[in-house]
């Protein structure tokens, strides 16, 4: 079992959430981790990327080769275009349609979606008026995990416990403000 990820989007929009509760659902699966350092500018604002992998192997590196990740996980469909180039041929792009407009030459969102769309395998949902909805805004980074749960060969069970433990200092509300947000992201993707 392997799963290599690319995970992208934009400085505040909790990438490392993302990581951190991939890690702790894969360790606690006996999974084999290696994550690289987020890099870009990880203040409010700046593009950031990381590449997450696991297996039940040893791993060697941290990066992932170009043509050869698993899974594109955006939280920012710009970002998600940023780096098809990682994506192997029949890999998974799940980000959220919603842009980041940070830079004055944004282009197009339309023009964005639609080359997305373009490869097989493209979940584009609106992860932050699904958050919303649920009544919890700041959880559409935890929505979009569970876009892309299903592509991770983890049990779900996994990261809802990871969940728990992640957020078990902030208490009981925002547990489960987040596995909601998880829940409604996985049956997005079970929809489609």
């Amino acid at each position: 079992m392997k799963t290599d990820i690319i995970l992208a989007g934009v400085g505040g929009q909790g990438i490392l959430s993302i990581a951190a509760t991939i890690g702790m659902a894969a360790i606690a699966n006996n999974l084999q981790i290696k994550q690289a350092e987020v890099h870009g500018m990880s203040q409010r604002g700046g593009a950031v990327q990381s590449h997450f992998r696991l297996s039940s192997n040893p791993i060697a590196s941290d990066l992932i080769p170009r043509g050869k990740a698993d899974i594109i996980l955006s939280v920012e469909p710009m970002e998600a275009l940023r780096y098809l180039d990682f994506l192997k041929p029949e890999g998974w792009i799940v980000t959220n349609a919603a842009p980041f407009i940070n830079i004055s030459n944004y282009p197009e969102i339309e023009s964005v979606l639609n080359k997305l769309k373009s490869r097989k395998n493209t979940i584009i949902l609106d992860a932050d008026t699904i958050a919303k909805d649920l009544g919890s805004a700041r959880s559409s980074n935890i929505v979009m995990l569970g876009a892309a749960s299903p592509f991770i060969d983890l049990p779900y069970k996994a990261f809802e416990d990871a969940i728990k433990e992640i957020f078990l200092r902030k208490g009981d509300k925002v547990i489960e403000a987040n596995i909601k947000a998880l829940r409604a992201g996985r049956e997005f993707a079970d929809k489609r």
